[in-house]
Formats: C-alpha cells, sequence, structure tokens
C-alpha cells in the first residue's frame, strides 16, 4: 500500500503550527493570568503551584516540539535535496541496486510540495541527465532514468542497440565485458550532450520495441535506463489511457528532481548486511 508521504508531511507540519499559534494565542494568555490571579491571592505563591497553572497541555507541548523539526524537513525535502533508495538494476552500471541517493529539488524549478506547481523557473533538464521523476501511468512510483531526449527531439533505436538523436548516432566507446557476466553484457561508455556516463548491453538479448522512433512533445522528455536491456523506460510504457503521441513521454509536471550523489549503499532489501560507504560519489 502507497501513500503520500509530502501530503502527510505537510498535514503534520500544519497541525503543529496551528497548535502552536493556539497556545501563543489563546493558552498562553490564560496561563499567565491564571498565574497573575494566583499570586496576588496568596502572600507567598507554591511554586508548585505556580508550575502546574503554567503547564502547556501534552497535545500543545508536543505539538510545538515537533513543529520546528518537522517544518526544517518539509523545506529541505521539498525545495533542496530529498532522498531515495535504488530499488532495480536498470540504472546499472551507474547506480546498483540499494544505492542511496541525494536528489537536487531545485535544479528544475521550484515546485510547491503536494501540488507539484512549478512556482520559480531555475532551468530545465539537459540531455544526459539522471533524473527522478513520478512515472506518467502511476505518479505515486517514482522513477529515475537517465534523461536522453528534449521537447522537440527525433530519438531512434535500432535493432544493433545504437541510439541516434535528431539523426546522429550517439558516440559509445566500447570497454569490455561486464565483471561476472560471463560474456552476456559489455559496458559502453557512452557521450550524451556533455556527459559521459556508462551503458550495460546485453547483446543477445532482444527486446521487441513497440517502435523504434519518438518524438518528444514540447513539455516532456524522453528517458532510458543506462541497463538497456533491463530498463522499463519510455521505449516499453504502454497505457491505453495515455494519448498515443504523449505515450513513453514524461511531463515537466512529473518531475522530481535531479540525481547528483551516492551517499551510502546497502546491496541487501533486507538489509541484513553492513552497508558500506565504497560508492559514495557524484552521479555522472
Amino acid at each position: 500500500m502507497s501513500f503520500n508521504f509530502p501530503l502527510l508531511l505537510v498535514i503534520a507540519v500544519a497541525v503543529c503550527g496551528v497548535l502552536a499559534l493556539i497556545d501563543l494565542v489563546l493558552l498562553a494568555p490564560r496561563r499567565r493570568a491564571a498565574v497573575v490571579a494566583y499570586t496576588g491571592q496568596v502572600s507567598e505563591a507554591d511554586q508548585t503551584v505556580v508550575d502546574q497553572l503554567n503547564r502547556e497541555p501534552l497535545l500543545v507541548e508536543y505539538g510545538k516540539s515537533f513543529f520546528p523539526v518537522l517544518a526544517i524537513v518539509l523545506v529541505l525535502r521539498s525545495f533542496l535535496v530529498e532522498p531515495f533508495q535504488i530499488p532495480s538494476g536498470s540504472m546499472k552500471p551507474t547506480l546498483e541496486v540499494g544505492d542511496f541517493i541525494l536528489v537536487n529539488k531545485f535544479a528544475y524549478g521550484i515546485r510547491l510540495p503536494v501540488l507539484d506547481t512549478k512556482v520559480i523557473e531555475v532551468g530545465d533538464p539537459q540531455r544526459g541527465d539522471v533524473m527522478v521523476f513520478r512515472y506518467p501511468s502511476e505518479p505515486t512510483i517514482n522513477y529515475i532514468k537517465r534523461v536522453v531526449g528534449l521537447p522537440g527531439d527525433k530519438i531512434r533505436y535500432t535493432a544493433d542497440k545504437q541510439l541516434f538523436v535528431n539523426g546522429e548516432s550517439v558516440a559509445k566507446k566500447l570497454l569490455g565485458e561486464e565483471p561476472g557476466s560471463l560474456g552476456s553484457a559489455t559496458l559502453y561508455q557512452e557521450k550524451l550532450g556533455a556527459v559521459e556516463h556508462l551503458i550495460r548491453i546485453e547483446m543477445t538479448r532482444y527486446r521487441a520495441d513497440p517502435g523504434n522512433e519518438w518524438t518528444v512533445p514540447a513539455g516532456h522528455y524522453f528517458m532510458m535506463g543506462d541497463n538497456r536491456d533491463n530498463s522499463n523506460d519510455s521505449r516499453y510504457w504502454n497505457d491505453p489511457n495515455i494519448p498515443k503521441e504523449l505515450l513513453g513521454m514524461v511531463p515537466d509536471k512529473n518531475i522530481v528532481g535531479k540525481a547528483f550523489a551516492v551517499w551510502l549503499s546497502w546491496a541487501d532489501p533486507k538489509m541484513r548486511n553492513v552497508p558500506t560507504l565504497s560508492r559514495v560519489g557524484l552521479i555522472h
């Protein structure tokens, strides 16, 4: 069962903020008035009684305590940096299963939490960026892929696994077999835009493409995984509820942010082993 964490966080901040405001405007003045009335009726005030009269209700105490912490988390997560964990191998060898990554939330514009409405333009995705986005067919699910096609681009992917952008083949250099693959997978260094990165190709594996040529509409992006033969990406998405011309495209409104660093890696999904820092570094 999925849940909307940003919405829950906004609600928690709002509830705690309202409790703090109610205490500031109504309850705290009443407590102070009660203390003043008590001390005016006795010659020597009992500190225990004063403390009891001045004590905040438990719910208010918790609300005021959590409000600044939750507010800081909301601001950081919504506008600056959000952490994610890689659940699949679709971005190998760039990202491994269990990598904990950091995503820049303002690289592609400042967006309101929950509504995801862009309120301040900052920049646009560039070809070669590793981007986190909400899966168009199921927006509650976050995907991570590499930006291959920008608005207006024509993308072609051939049967011999060569990528073309606007009629030009994307340069790639053979590096050799992937360690441990027994010859089933080959590593290449590919250059998309200004970004050089590794891709993984299984030349003996063929996936029937629903189409091998796409034109990217305005306000949309074409995404592919670096693990080219093991990635559910723009080449293969199929949803009868999405217009044919938009099928496989990621709309700008679905963008979450730009992945820029690995800060921890924990390969075992059940976390039974020890996490490692060996993969810590910037994402290319």
